[in-house]
């Protein structure tokens, strides 16, 4: 018998007990679609992170307060937070930092959940206020849509001037930059004149940077700044090459600007965005193998059903053996007709789970704003599971099968 002529004895198996069949072929497709949805819905969020790191640029990093965890043995873990970095700390660091090719910028985050109004109209409560410099839509590579960004002088007068995202434009101007600008808004009471409309970022976690407004980092310090205020300083590097240079240039420059000695460790620290990413895909390596593990768990349990019928399906048709091997089927006939029954059974299974999985996946891939994603290491690797589940679980009453004694089998009823 060659292989279509199984496949075709396995179909018409399958149809005659096509209820016990459709249940493993259930548990099978369901073990499928959270293994491949998850995997999916994993790469959508990695991309969807990528992509933010890229518009940031790879060759960035952040000046940042010190956030340490130690050990202790009466307090067991705690954090631990280094002195925030001042308006002053922030702007010497600005004056003095000039390595080639580099650009500096600061911000302090005023807040979140703030309402935009223009007349009647308001938006929703989620709207951040960021308090930024000249720098901040080059150094974090934000586009405008419609008007410009702050000019030094408007940072310097503490101008209160605004450049807001495009949901707030949604909310406030029917969607029409151009409308915008030029016009007062209110936030937390205080009024700003929109000078410029950035186009849709997004967010990775979030639509957070389409729903924020900026304001002069200087406005934002007499609004809003106290002694306790973090100020966040990001600086760019032109070069990718001499990154690591202007980090240990930016060091320097801040331990200098701290005071600290030699001897004296950071008491604040750098973070760049290329790392940020290495410990993201960490954790998301993490996850794929607890997806991988659970699916499998899944499987296995879909592997016994799976064996248990075939084994019910070898005594159902002892006679049938029985018949094929006095017409001359011998025993690797009969043990690769039971084997491809089994594969098939999986296969279908399978391909019904993939085929769920990866419009599951997409569903949250399209929920974060990126495109359609066809994984084809997880679909080999779900083809592949299926696969090696049915050889496992058709192996041993297919083995059984092809042991039956012919002449016993014809006496069978």
């Amino acid at each position: 018998m060659n292989l279509s002529e199984n496949i075709r004895i396995a179909m018409r198996s399958i149809r005659a007990n096509w209820l016990r069949s459709l249940l493993t072929l259930s548990i099978i497709a369901l073990g499928l679609m959270s293994l491949v949805g998850i995997l999916t819905a994993i790469d959508g969020l990695l991309q969807s992170i990528s992509e933010s790191f890229n518009r940031i640029g790879a060759s960035s990093f952040t000046v940042q307060r010190k956030y340490e965890t130690i050990q202790s043995r009466t307090e067991g873990r705690r954090r631990v937070v280094g002195d925030v970095i001042s308006f002053r700390d922030a702007m010497q660091f600005k004056d003095r930092f000039d390595f080639q090719g580099s650009k500096v910028s600061i911000d302090l985050y005023a807040g979140g959940g703030y309402v935009a109004s223009h007349k009647k109209k308001e938006s929703s409560p989620n709207m951040k206020l960021i308090g930024v410099d000249e720098n901040y839509l080059d150094v974090s590579s934000f586009e405008l849509m419609a008007g410009r960004g702050f000019t030094v002088n408007e940072i310097n007068n503490a101008s209160a001037k605004a450049i807001i995202g495009p949901t707030i434009v949604d909310k406030l101007f029917d969607g029409k930059p151009e409308k915008a600008l030029g016009k007062m808004v209110t936030v937390d009471d205080h009024k700003f004149m929109v000078i410029g409309v950035t186009k849709s970022k997004g967010s990775t976690f979030g639509d957070t940077n389409d729903r924020r407004a900026m304001i002069p980092i200087t406005r934002a310090r007499v609004l809003y700044g106290t002694k306790k205020s973090n100020y966040t300083i990001t600086t760019a590097v032109s070069v990718q090459t001499t990154f690591d240079d202007a980090i240990s240039s930016a060091m320097g420059v801040m331990r200098n600007i701290r005071g600290l000695r030699p001897i004296d460790e950071n008491d604040f620290q750098i973070q760049k965005s290329s790392s940020l990413m290495t410990q993201i895909k960490d954790i998301t390596k993490t996850l794929r193998l607890a997806t991988i593990a659970i699916g499998l768990m899944t499987l296995v349990g879909a592997a016994i059903g799976l064996m248990n019928i075939m084994l019910v399906s070898v005594t159902e048709r002892t006679r049938e053996i029985g018949v094929s091997k006095a017409l001359g089927a011998t025993k690797r006939n009969i043990l690769i007709q039971f084997l491809t029954e089994a594969v098939t059974i999986t296969m279908m299974g399978g391909i019904i789970g993939i085929i769920l999985g990866l419009i599951i996946g997409n569903v949250v891939t399209f929920a974060i704003g990126q495109t359609f994603i066809f994984p084809f290491a997880w679909v080999g690797l779900g083809l592949f599971v299926c696969i090696f589940t049915g050889i496992l679980s058709g192996l041993y009453p297919a083995l059984k099968a092809a042991s039956l004694d012919p002449i016993e089998s014809l006496r069978y009823e």
